[in-house]
């Protein structure tokens, strides 16, 4: 691409395409639907998909897709052609507005989670307005719902939508009674940093584990890693770089602003950041983005690791979720602002945020959760599995001072404080007011939260359908709290009460200090915050009444559908883990055992060879390699017979816990027999890219 900006969006049939090509009153039509102010008639509908499909044509493109997210974590398709024959038999290139509103797609095998039988196939995908349609791969993608025969929701798109709609209702209905009468709507602002790690394709090839789990099962340190901070924005590799500019070539042409790209902290890993955008439109960019990289991955020779922790010992990979809301005229509402009324509303969101998360810690630890994120959470590379929030003490002085009627308990740190009394108003508050805490899940980084716990692999859209639900329960609190209140200044001070009430109650989740140490292991105890040690467990809150009440109460989810997502949850987990072990156990007879057999046979014979003369060496080698694999297989045998007898448990739940805390350790006994192996290994017998290789062959 000699001039990539002037294709930007050139496969997006965006809106500037409509202006363009639809008639005026076809075009208003369908932004009262996008503003979900009127439904579209078929005549609508049939005149846009007859711009769709000539703007598609001339594109070269022959077929059209229904573009959806079932609860697999990823995007499904189907391909219909625009070819049809005609009554005379002669064919016709024909795309009518029922076929782009709604696809019938076989929903027989996708994840249900019990809301059909297998033999009950119908399900339905309907048209998603409000993202763009665009072209990948000479197919046109309509973003799309899907739903069961039903009605139920059988994908992460639709409670997406619906949360956004709750959230919407609630914020914009704080903000009218905070004195701005001329905010209609809400909307959420999301922008997902994307970290991902690169390797040689031949070398991805070689390894059983990366192919059939993303991520190595055992492997030795290698003699270097990211110890000498060299790699994190160092220089990036020309082989990549050359893979960078075609992924942003690729991304410009769908409209997606890939903006920042460069080397993360671990070797081999690099990090991919948009511009922001509404948080539909990102999640599905997001989604795109992803198949991106790994479609443009192997063009280059190399393989995209989207895994949490593809490699013990180093940085494993996350998905920052940055989430502020925004106005219909544009105001940020996570902003500070300059006037005192811009203030107060700011401390109110900011306050909500606060009860919200504290609220709900265990339903948004579970929304960033997957069975690859355990691998990664807690660890000294990314946030704990505790939930807590960082504010930077500027804000934090505010709010303690507001609660107190003091200074908070940052004084005398370097950051300077507030100017604020709570009796005559506030102060200017200043963008940039604090520094960042890496080690915080949740931090708030000058006008949005910044939620890191999320999975590299993962759909961003239930961590999203999360925080819209939290925050739309808790503005619409306040709204009720503020409601009825006849005077402006009187509904602001009331306001400030409570954000007053809402610190005392929900103080114990704001936390600035180093969310790696034991010691906030233990003060979160303190505290009364939960600490869910895996994924398995917190799939349990979705049965929380709590929860089932916040999601049926807003119209989200459905009871049955709160239940049919835990089942999904649960028996993913059993089946990823499965595949995890089964490919362990193969690796360990086909792979190791075989190399380690073959070099205590070449030691043995030189042994045998040089009688009572053998040099130490080979006498301590002899030993060595003998040992290992009577441990070796030892472990092995006790893997599968503890995998056997879990896999045997009553449900999907209490199989997945005992895998975790019983059957996970076997993994890891065998593990360290083998990293034990690598170690002394020669590359004569022992033929399994090592972590040398696979992490600097770039």
């Amino acid at each position: 691409m000699e001039r990539p900006f002037e294709e930007f969006g050139s496969l997006v049939f965006s809106e500037r395409e409509m202006m363009d090509r639809l008639p005026k009153p076809i075009y208003q039509s369908w932004k009262k639907t996008v503003a979900n102010e009127g439904t579209l008639d078929r005549p609508t509908a049939d005149a846009i998909a007859h711009a769709m499909k000539r703007w598609a044509m001339e594109k070269g493109v022959t077929h059209f897709t229904h573009w959806f997210q079932p609860m697999t974590g990823g995007t499904a398709e189907k391909h219909d052609s625009f070819i049809e024959p005609t009554a005379e038999g002669e064919p016709i290139a024909r795309f009518s507005g029922k076929m782009l509103i709604k696809g019938e797609p076989d929903a027989s095998s996708f994840p249900s989670g019990g809301l059909r039988a297998t033999f009950e196939a119908r399900g339905y995908t309907y048209w998603d307005v409000t993202s763009p349609v665009f072209i990948r791969e000479h197919v046109l993608c309509i973003p799309t719902v899907f739903v069961s025969y039903n009605g139920e929701a059988l994908d992460r798109k639709e409670p997406l939508l619906k949360s956004i709609s709750a959230l919407s209702s609630a914020a914009t209905r704080v903000v009218n009674l905070l004195g701005d009468k001329d905010v209609k709507s809400c909307n959420i602002s999301v922008g997902l940093e994307q970290e991902y790690f690169l390797i040689d394709r031949k070398l991805y090839d070689a390894r059983t584990d990366l192919k059939m789990t993303g991520r190595t099962l055992f492997g030795s340190p290698a003699p270097k890693a990211q110890e000498l901070d060299d790699h994190y924005f160092g220089s990036i590799p020309a082989r990549v770089a050359l893979f960078m500019k075609e992924v942003n070539e690729e991304l410009w042409k769908l409209g997606i602003y890939a903006k920042t790209e460069h080397n993360e902290v671990a070797p081999g890993q690099f990090e991919l950041a948009p511009v922001y955008s509404t948080g539909n439109v990102a999640v599905d960019q997001n989604q795109v983005t992803m198949d991106i990289l790994r479609k443009t991955a192997q063009k280059h020779g190399l393989a995209c690791l989207l895994h949490e922790k593809p490699f013990e010992g180093i940085n494993g990979s996350g998905k920052h979720d940055n989430y502020s809301i925004v106005t219909d005229d544009g105001q940020n509402l996570f902003s500070p602002g300059e006037k005192p009324a811009e203030n107060i509303r700011f401390l109110v969101f900011v306050c909500a945020f606060i009860k919200a998360v504290d609220t709900y810690p265990v339903l948004l630890r579970m929304s960033a959760s997957c069975t690859g994120n355990d691998h990664r959470l807690g660890a000294n590379e990314a946030p704990p599995a505790i939930i807590s929030i960082y504010l930077g003490s500027y804000i934090e002085d505010i709010l303690y001072s507001l609660y107190k009627g003091h200074a908070s308990q940052n004084e005398g740190k370097s950051e300077k404080k507030a100017d604020f009394n709570p009796v005559s108003g506030l102060s200017y508050i200043p963008h940039d007011n604090a520094d960042r805490n890496r080690t915080s899940p949740v931090a708030f980084t000058g006008n949005k939260f910044e939620f890191r716990m999320v999975g590299a692999s993962m759909s961003a859209s239930f961590p999203n359908t999360v925080l819209n639900a939290i925050m739309a329960e808790s503005l619409n609190e306040i709204a009720g709290e503020l409601e009825g209140i006849k005077y402006l200044q009187d509904v602001r001070e009331k306001a400030l009460d409570i954000c007053r009430n809402i610190i005392h109650s929900h103080k114990r989740i704001l936390f600035s200090g180093d969310g790696y140490s034991e010691e906030w292991v233990k003060e979160a105890a303190r505290r009364g915050l939960p600490n869910v040690r895996s994924f398995i467990e917190s799939v349990e809150v979705l049965s929380a009444p709590e929860v089932v009440n916040l999601f049926t109460s807003l119209d989200i989810y459905s009871r049955a559908e709160l239940n049919a997502n835990r089942n999904i949850l649960e028996e993913r987990y059993y089946k990823v883990m499965g595949i995890e072990i089964r490919t362990m156990q193969e690796m360990t007879r086909k792979d190791v055992l075989p190399a380690m057999t073959a070099e205590l046979n070449f030691y043995a014979t030189a042994l045998n060879a040089c009688g009572k003369n053998a040099p130490a060496y080979i006498k301590e080698r002899t030993a060595q390699l003998s040992a290992l694999i009577d441990k070796t297989y030892n472990a092995l045998d006790a893997l599968g017979k503890g995998w056997e007898k879990a896999a045997a448990g009553p449900d999907f739940f209490r199989t997945g816990k005992d895998i975790y805390y019983k059957v996970c350790p076997l993994m890891q006994d065998l593990r360290e027999c083998i990293d034990s192996y690598e170690v002394i290994a020669s590359r004569e017998f022992y033929k399994l890219p090592l972590y040398e290789d696979m992490l600097f062959s770039l």
